[in-house]
């Protein structure tokens, strides 16, 4: 039986993550529950202090439109990112091997270019001709790896 997940990624500022991460994933902001017309609603709801609900309508989750990927919930932590990733995303945009190798980089390419507008940075490229494989290690807003297949 398949368990059902969300991914949960702690960070200082959930609203600037959701939107950089909508841009990367092509995720939509998830709505909260009904009847509440805001996140905010809902968790003061639940006795969140407001203390940590910070400002805005505190909008910090994602979802994938088609349904076929996990949830993701930006959760707002004290401290900040230390150390490298134990768990990364690859996000897959060259087309596998059954695409010409050019192609694939200029697809990758055209991703880095967009998520580096939208906040990210890029790190360090990677083509190993022998493996036909070209990668872009990026951090996102927060400094949290990933890389761009």
């Amino acid at each position: 039986m398949v368990t059902d997940y969300q991914l949960t990624i702690d960070c200082a500022d959930p609203s600037r993550q959701v939107a950089f991460w909508a841009t990367a994933l092509g995720y939509v902001p998830k709505p909260p529950p009904e009847p509440f017309a805001t996140w905010r609603e809902f968790y003061l709801s639940i006795h969140v202090p407001e203390d940590e609900l910070g400002e805005g309508d505190c909008s910090d989750r994602l979802v994938d439109p088609t349904g076929r990927g996990p949830g993701i919930w930006f959760q707002p932590v004290p401290e900040g990112k230390v150390v490298k990733n134990r768990l990364h995303l690859d996000l897959f945009v060259g087309g596998g091997r059954a695409v010409p190798t050019a192609t694939r980089r200029e697809r990758v390419d055209a991703k880095v270019a967009a998520l580096v507008a939208a906040g990210a940075t890029a790190v360090h490229s990677d083509y190993t001709p022998e493996m036909d494989h070209y990668f872009v290690l990026m951090n996102d807003p927060e400094g949290n790896e990933f890389c761009v297949v």
